[in-house]
């Protein structure tokens, strides 16, 4: 579509709100009769980036009814605060005849930035190995195609590099780091003490827009937290990523080291299904971090009895909590409604399962100054299921009751999360929390190498390495990679980092290895997702002690090395 400035006034408004939909006639048929929404680009022929004011989004919802709650943006964060040899990667260097360190390969990250002036990033004449930025945060000229944020290419770069000032010129920064350790650890140059995975692999960076205020306010994202960011900003980087591997004909590995607890869990999401789609495509591979949620005490679950008392949910709650954002998920045979009783005693009754944009109740407290939100949404689309929303603004402490009736009951079984680490008060918790199903999305795609972490040094498992099973009953995650204490680079120098986005930085090297061996050298040209997935899997070293596949290790540790001695011996 033609840019126009009152359609990028109408982009870039602080009121206006994006999301992504299926491109069903249904949707065109209402953007095409409505003054509201500017249609934006197309995401792998499937889908469409849209955009609308605040005012007008409960219209959408309304004429698009419940199947629309999946293509609602969620919020995600980072999911992180000698592994290359346990890895089996070092071996794979030294190995003479297989020369693997990702030569002709890109990979791709979506993150937040990355600093182009470190020396992991340069190669030996000071030139850049970064092929391209897309900052979505920047004002100026959009790539091809796309209706925000800057593009800066390699001679946009290797021209700031050689310049006394090189930030006049690519004005580019991280300003929390992670994007720029994360691509250290899966691309940064080798040198005497440090190599990143696939030190020969080419970089494109991509820097995530800031989540919208609609949304933060959604999903009652805490004021302190900065690095929020919508699953629409990342579905925009992959197809940015896309685009530029197939221009430049190189296979792509792409990381993503975030993660969100919002979303069914189960990989029919819009977000979720797009980036299955993704993981299907020739030459392209996909890992996500699965996420540090195992002892943050963020889900629940359970299964409810016909005719019995109704389930129970017990949320502890801190001083000074501020709001509270519970998602409750059951499947599509069954119909919940909800009660919640204050710390005080002061009850919401059983408010009816009635879908709608608008919240089913909307309570302020007599004797505390919470006020209670309750909305319903069913059946969703992909999984016809129903999601049961509850938001307890300004939070009174103690611990709030939430009663599940069963209104109808064929299956019984429900899960509830909390946010992820850091989007919801450290003093807020589940009392009869699970640790399993904790895995984040989008590794819970199907499609998609889900990474969970594990210490190389004391060979046990990353405690706080988020466990599956997935909503639909996968074993997840795929395997675990060296995630704990692990070497990379910040904007202010060489540091540590533990957790999943580490061992997926790992893994998403790892793969950009196997793209060399087997797209860029032709010994398995069609290779992509899938086949590196079982490669990988193959190739894991698994204890003689414990039963594998299992939703903490998933088919064991990763090990590259024996990967390829297995593939000798077929």
């Amino acid at each position: 579509m033609r840019l126009t400035p009152e359609t990028l006034e109408f982009i870039h408004a602080p009121d206006t709100v994006d999301f992504v939909t299926r491109a069903t006639d249904a949707f065109f048929d209402y953007a095409h009769s409505s003054d509201d929404i500017v249609i934006g680009q197309m995401l792998s022929g499937r889908y469409v980036l849209g955009y609308v004011k605040e005012e007008n989004f409960h219209k959408l919802e309304e004429a698009l009814g419940a199947a629309f709650v999946s293509s609602v943006s969620v919020v995600l964060g980072l999911l992180d605060r000698p592994a290359l040899e346990a890895a089996g990667v070092s071996q794979v260097h030294r190995q003479p005849y297989l020369n693997l360190k990702g030569r002709g390969v890109l990979l791709g990250f979506l993150d937040t930035g990355i600093d182009y002036t470190q020396d992991v990033f340069r190669y030996e004449d000071g030139t850049s190995k970064i092929r391209y930025i897309y900052d979505q945060t920047a004002e100026g000229s959009p790539p091809d195609g796309f209706l925000l944020g800057r593009e800066y290419s390699k001679a946009d770069i290797d021209a700031a590099l050689a310049s006394e000032d090189p930030y006049a010129l690519v004005p580019e920064r991280d300003e929390n780091g992670h994007g720029t350790f994360m691509a250290s650890v899966a691309a940064g140059k080798e040198t005497e003490d440090f190599s990143g995975a696939a030190p020969d692999a080419e970089i494109i960076a991509v820097k995530l827009k800031k989540a919208r205020p609609f949304y933060r306010e959604k999903y009652c994202v805490p004021k302190e937290q900065e690095d929020a960011y919508e699953s629409s900003a990342v579905m925009l980087g992959v197809e940015y990523i896309l685009q530029k591997a197939r221009e430049l004909g190189r296979p792509v590995a792409i990381c993503i080291g975030l993660g969100t607890n919002a979303g069914s869990h189960d990989g029919v999401g819009v977000f979720e299904e797009y980036l299955g789609g993704v993981s299907i495509q020739k030459g392209v591979c996909l890992c996500a971090a699965a996420g540090n949620e195992a002892e943050a005490r963020h889900h629940t679950g359970g299964v409810l009895e016909p005719g019995e008392k109704p389930g129970q949910i017990d949320l502890k709650v801190g001083d000074a909590a501020g709001d509270v954002y519970l998602a409750i998920w059951n499947t599509v045979a069954d119909r919940l409604s909800i009660s919640v009783r204050s710390p005080t005693g002061e009850l919401v009754g059983r408010v009816p399962a009635r879908p709608g944009s608008a919240p089913a109740a909307d309570v302020k407290l007599v004797l505390e100054t919470a006020r209670v939100q309750i909305e319903y949404h069913f059946p969703v689309e992909g999984s016809g299921g129903q999601l049961s929303i509850i938001r307890i603004l300004n939070a009174t402490p103690g611990v709030w009751g939430i009663q599940l009736h069963g209104d109808v009951l064929l299956n019984g079984q429900y899960q509830a999360w909390l946010p992820i680490t850091g989007f919801v008060p450290p003093d807020v918790e589940f009392l009869s929390a699970v640790p399993d199903g904790t895995i984040t999305s989008p590794a819970s795609a199907v499609g998609v190498i889900c990474c969970g972490a594990y210490d190389s040094a004391g060979k046990s498992l990353y405690a706080k390495s988020s466990r599956g099973p997935a909503w639909d009953g996968r074993i997840l995650p795929d395997l675990v990679a060296p995630g704990v204490g692990i070497r990379g680079i910040y904007p202010h120098g060489p540091g540590l980092m533990s957790g999943t986005s580490a061992a997926a930085a790992v893994v998403a090297g790892i793969c950009a290895l196997l793209l060399q061996w087997g797209v860029r050298d032709g010994n398995d040209p069609a290779m992509g997702t899938y086949q590196i997935r079982a490669y990988l899997i193959r190739g894991c070293l698994r204890r003689p002690d414990m039963t594998y596949p299992n939703n903490q290790w998933g088919y064991g540790a990763v090990q590259l090395m024996q990967s390829f001695h297995l593939m000798r011996e077929l």
